[in-house]
């Protein structure tokens, strides 16, 4: 019995040491976060170091498809559609793989990220892009694996990998002027029905100033005659100024709209406010 509860102690014991110790990784993670232009894009990876070993050509054969680090995949994410040598890479997360060459590499973007390395079974219909970019041999050697986002300007940027005395980028544009030119047009056609409804609906909420509200819920159903939810909250601030004949009216063409539209909820709240100020 006491050897047991030797044992059971030893064993706690090994089992508490194990789950505090703490060691470094041989390929440690990094993460990169860039926005380029408007578009963010995010590299996670892993990153080994050469230690005294030949790389390409050795460690890591020629023409064969090479996981581009170390343990799980190396994952790039793009949070806009991107354009990768005249292809259309939607925006998401991909799995990036290459076929590293003496003087180039084929670089892959593989739309299944949950493989750890090089998948069982390759499949080519999960290619969403490809490419060939020429090897730069750099003169002195880099230890550590490293990929970079480089060449930064507002309409694209370098996706960079480096290790030992090569690097290769692959050039990828983002759609900036699409998105700056949509967002100048709705900057000068100023705010949206939903956006004065909203900011109309905040100020009423927090007991803010109530003519500034009206201001915008007028507008908001100006632009809008069958959002009956924006004329319920008209005749909810135009009751709370007093108006109750501007009340009664906002809620009778908001309970019409919501018949038409078929939210009996809405035409409840109307009928209950409309019976409350006299007008059923």
């Amino acid at each position: 019995m006491k050897k047991l509860a030797v044992l059971a102690f030893t064993l706690m014991v090994t089992l508490s040491l194990e789950a505090q110790l703490e060691t470094p990784q041989p390929s440690p993670s990094s993460k990169i976060i860039q926005t380029v232009g408007l578009t963010e894009v995010t590299v996670e990876y892993s990153r080994p170091s050469m230690k005294e070993r030949t790389i390409f050509g050795n460690l890591v054969p020629y023409d064969k498809v090479w996981r581009t680090g170390a343990n799980k995949n190396t994952v790039v994410s793009f949070s806009d559609d991107v354009t990768i040598d005249g292809q259309t890479l939607k925006a998401g997360s991909y799995a990036i793989y290459t076929k590293p060459g003496k003087t180039s590499w084929e670089v892959l973007f593989y739309a299944d990220t949950d493989n750890w390395g090089v998948p069982r079974e390759w499949d080519e219909s999960k290619v969403a892009a490809k490419t060939t970019t020429e090897v730069f041999p750099i003169e002195f050697p880099v230890e550590t694996f490293t990929i970079t986002i480089d060449d930064l300007h507002n309409n694209g940027a370098a996706l960079g990998i480096m290790w030992e005395k090569s690097y290769v980028g692959v050039k990828f544009e983002v759609p900036t002027a699409e998105k700056a030119d949509k967002s100048i047009t709705k900057l000068m056609s100023g705010p949206s029905a939903n956006e004065l409804y909203a900011s109309a609906s905040y100020y009423y909420e927090e007991g803010r100033d109530l003519n500034k509200a009206k201001e915008w819920i007028d507008k908001a159903v100006s632009m809008n005659e069958k959002a009956y939810w924006i004329m319920r909250r008209q005749s909810l601030i135009y009751a709370k100024l007093g108006d109750k004949k501007g009340a009664i009216e906002a809620a009778k063409k908001s309970m019409a709209a919501a018949e038409t539209a078929g939210n009996q909820g809405y035409v409840k709240l109307n009928q209950d406010s409309l019976k409350e100020w006299g007008a059923l």
